[in-house]
């Protein structure tokens, strides 16, 4: 049996010959195995769709009830025949539902990671180590120089700076799935009770978190229309990255732009964006993690699907593994 058999890269993503299914799929096929809901790995308009119940949700959340014709529940860690290959979705570690997908067939066992962290992230499981002889990882932050720092180091910046600056609010640039309820809750988890306001965009999936279990704690919508200017003095907006270099961020009194995301670790991204506070919290591995995964695992093969490809590949090679970039297109940062 070979290999690209049981999966391949295609225009469309990831392809199962003996399965009959597309991982990720970049445009709408007749049957879609989906790593998690960001939605550059989550689309709409499949005639069927097998993920967590958690990432079912989330797409119903974002792109409504009707977003496929027919929604399959997968149990992490049960295995399930889909034509002449055994799959099994397994924890990764990036947001709430995120999944990575295990293909066997013939002896041979590859695992599609999707998007996976390795930190220990209070809103999601971990990512869960599988064995294989071949691994399909990103390579979001596959250089050298992205090294993420302690994540509650951030937040402690953060705190500090809120702080510092009582008469200010802090506008925290965070993506709605995943980062912004991440952010929240190591919030609360380093001992911030008071509300904290939220970007309407961010309300629906916030309550989601909420009712699969992460707790919050008080939130309210960032709106001033209800209330004074002044009354977000020394509080914390959570909202989209875009935000923050609107009109709408103005409404805020004297706002400190904030962003949480692994590019802050770049000075031209921070200067460009123009944030005041970078927080260097992401929700992928770094490169010592992307390494060490591999290391750990002990593939006799991986492929790099998208990112910065060509280093991880190298060091692949260099470290006598073999690899390939796979060169997709339609992945990209949404995320971070």
């Amino acid at each position: 049996m070979r290999v690209e058999e049981i999966l391949r890269p295609t225009s469309a993503g990831l392809y199962s010959e003996l399965g009959d299914f597309h991982i990720d799929p970049t445009r709408p096929v007749p049957r879609a195995l989906i790593t998690h809901g960001h939605a550059d790995h989550a689309r709409p308009g499949h005639d069927a769709v097998l993920a967590t119940r958690e990432t079912l949700r989330i797409m119903a959340a974002r792109y409504g009830a009707d977003f496929v014709g027919t929604a399959e529940t997968a149990v992490l860690g049960e295995p399930r025949r889909i034509g002449d290959v055994t799959v099994r979705f397994e924890p990764a570690g990036h947001v709430l539902g995120s999944a990575q997908i295990v293909v066997e067939a013939g002896g041979s066992r590859i695992v599609a990671s999707g998007d996976y962290k390795r930190r220990a992230d209070p809103t999601c499981l971990p990512f869960v180590p599988v064995p294989c002889d071949i691994f399909i990882t990103e390579a979001t932050f596959g250089l050298p120089v992205f090294r993420h720092p302690d994540a509650e180091a951030e937040i402690a910046k953060l705190m500090a700076s809120v702080a510092q600056f009582p008469e200010r609010a802090h506008l925290v640039g965070a993506y709605s799935l995943g980062k912004a309820q991440r952010v929240i809750r190591m919030l609360r988890d380093a001992g911030y009770a008071k509300p904290i306001y939220v970007h309407g965009a961010m309300d629906k999936l916030c309550r989601l978190y909420e009712e699969e279990g992460v707790a919050l704690g008080p939130l309210a919508p960032a709106t001033v229309e209800s209330g004074k200017k002044g009354d977000f003095a020394g509080a914390i907006v959570v909202c989209p990255p875009s935000e923050i270099s609107e009109r709408w961020a103005r409404r805020f009194p004297d706002p400190v732009a904030c962003s949480a995301s692994g590019w802050m670790r770049i000075r031209q991204r921070v200067k460009q964006s123009g944030v005041e506070l970078p927080l260097i919290l992401s929700d992928h591995a770094d490169w010592d993690e992307l390494t060490a995964t591999i290391g750990e695992l002990g593939p006799r093969e991986v492929w790099v699907t998208h990112g910065r490809e060509e280093a991880l590949v190298r060091w692949c090679t260099l470290n006598g593994i073999a690899a390939r970039p796979l060169h997709m297109v339609g992945y990209e940062d949404e995320s971070e």
